[in-house]
């Protein structure tokens, strides 16, 4: 029994006595190892802080910074880290990692697959211009503005003042209309007016009334006779406006059919009544 301890004893020395050699022999790798681990770990986060300054003025989302930026980190410090493991010929031990992570990440990557769409998804949002915080937009259903998108999802705040969830992936897989994208829009207006009217001041007036409450472009109103209905001269106007949500065009054309009403009674210019006729048998 005591020779087998001692045994034991003897290997175990020997053993640490080998490692403590090979440490010693390697101290200089040991060492600069340290140093490039350290190197890489204070660039990526001085790179990190960079990628942020850089984001600021094209993503909007700060969750979107720090997302990109946090890659950026990891991915500089993985490579100091494969760098010091080849420094300490620890070559085996690295082929078993990468093979290692190749393995968790795709078992990560079934298990998470939702949640990994979502967020490319959002960081493809967040990249482009075709959507942003403030926008008025449409989609999956739902309309209103855009109050933030994240890593998971896009939050709408609809016109009843409700706040949608939307997931990302289900905005960038599907078509979606942002209002705000086109600032000019056409507002197309109707009407009719008596045959007793003088065309030349029906024309006058009516371009008149609409430069006066929408001025944008008011060169580039557009005033046409469309024929001879039942009991009218049937006009109409085409003007633009500027606008960014999506019942613009209701409200300048209401508002414009006010300002033609209130002018033509001032002018005395009259808009008649439908008149039907009806045949007695």
């Amino acid at each position: 029994m005591r020779d087998q301890l001692n045994l034991s004893l003897s290997n175990l020395i020997t053993k640490l006595t080998s490692w403590l050699d090979a440490l010693i022999t390697n101290l200089p790798n040991v060492f600069l190892a340290m140093v490039v681990f350290t190197i890489a770990f204070l660039l990526a986060k001085k790179i990190s802080s960079r990628t942020k300054e850089l984001l600021e003025n094209k993503i909007s989302q700060t969750s979107m910074r720090s997302l990109i930026a946090s890659l950026v980190s990891i991915l500089i410090v993985g490579l100091g880290f494969i760098l010091a493991l080849g420094i300490l010929n620890l070559d085996q031990a690295l082929n078993s990692l990468i093979a290692g992570a190749g393995v968790a990440g795709l078992a990560i990557g079934l298990a998470l697959q939702g949640t990994l769409s979502n967020t490319f998804a959002g960081i493809q949002l967040s990249l482009k211009d075709d959507i942003n915080v403030g926008d008025f937009v449409e989609t999956n259903g739902f309309a209103g503005h855009v109050e933030d998108i994240n890593l998971r999802d896009t939050k709408v705040r609809t016109l009843d003042n409700n706040m949608v969830i939307i997931p990302n992936n289900s905005i960038s897989n599907n078509p979606y209309k942002n209002y705000s994208l086109t600032k000019d829009l056409r507002v197309i207006v109707e009407v009719g007016v008596g045959y007793e009217s003088d065309l030349e001041k029906v024309r006058e007036v009516t371009k008149d009334a609409i430069t006066s409450f929408f001025p944008y472009r008011k060169d580039d109103i557009e005033f046409y006779y469309l024929g001879f209905g039942d009991s009218s001269i049937n006009i109409q106007v085409r003007f633009w406006i500027i606008a960014q949500e999506k019942f613009a065009l209701t409200k300048a054309r209401s508002q414009a059919i006010m300002l033609i009403k209130q002018r033509y009674d001032m002018e005395n210019i009259n808009i008649p009544f439908p008149i039907r006729t009806i045949k007695q048998g």
